[in-house]
């Protein structure tokens, strides 16, 4: 182990610093918390032994004790499964459970980020798919809620892994809604890093905001029988029915040339 006279892993620890900061000030959660975690790999042996893999983790009270507004030392560096702090000021999240049953189900996940982002906690209280219709979030593809389960638990990590493992490689880019809870992203690729994978996180909640409002607007629409269904890239994808009574995730299932080809 070389002394490097620096903090572990201190870039990857300003860097999660500023999306704490960021996610809090776009109101992509609220004060009653989230927690973001990525996966970081000791190449060089900095640390302890070479190529051994830590998370890089907020703590928590990350939002209700500090408003988002952390410096680098209050991000914390877990050893996986011992669930010891190796460096970093404050208290590992209960939540943790969950983020490594994710990471251990599907290794090449990188990144996991669980927030209560406003328009899209409204479809996750009703129980409800989003309907992604925008441009911008059409690589999240289907976003379906998970039938509920309380924070922190056991059952709630058990769930999440259990889907994570059915979809397979879908988990590299994927949302789900935590029932009355919040949102779950999972962001990955076999050569991606970490830092990669969470600012990833970033703008899919971000840009699934402004969805999440969108197909919300779009819904009271269809209701006041001003539209016949939901509408994305010029076409109906689907009906108020397949949402709320067969909870059904829609998107846009078209390849951009059969999108030409029935838009012309």
């Amino acid at each position: 182990m070389r002394n490097l006279g620096r903090m572990m892993f201190e870039l990857e620890r300003e860097d999660m610093a500023k999306v704490v900061k960021t996610i809090f000030d776009r109101f992509d959660t609220n004060v009653a918390g989230g927690n973001f975690s990525f996966k970081v790999t000791d190449k060089d042996g900095d640390y302890g032994d070479k190529d051994k893999e830590y998370i890089i983790m907020t703590p928590t009270m990350m939002s209700e004790a500090y408003l988002g507004d952390l410096s680098p030392a209050q991000i914390l560096v877990v050893e996986p499964h011992t669930r010891k702090i190796l460096d970093g000021v404050g208290n590992l999240t209960r939540e943790i459970n969950m983020h490594e049953a994710i990471y251990d189900t599907n290794p090449d996940i990188k990144s996991v980020f669980h927030s209560h982002a406003k328009e899209q906690l409204a479809w996750a209280t009703m129980g409800v798919p989003i309907p992604n219709l925008t441009e911008a979030t059409q690589k999240v593809k289907g976003v379906e809620p998970l039938p509920f389960k309380e924070n922190c638990s056991e059952e709630l990590a058990e769930l999440v892994s259990k889907h994570i493992a059915n979809i397979g490689d879908a988990a590299l880019m994927h949302e789900y809604l935590l029932n009355s809870h919040g949102v779950l992203i999972t962001v990955g690729g076999k050569d991606m890093s970490g830092m990669t994978a969470i600012h990833k996180a970033v703008s899919v909640v971000d840009t699934m905001e402004f969805n999440a409002h969108i197909a919300m607007e779009q819904t009271k629409l269809i209701k006041d029988g001003a539209l016949d269904g939901y509408y994305s890239k010029g076409i109906k994808i689907g009906t108020l029915d397949d949402v709320f009574n067969k909870k059904i995730a829609l998107f846009n299932h078209k390849s951009n040339s059969e999108l030409e080809t029935i838009n012309q």
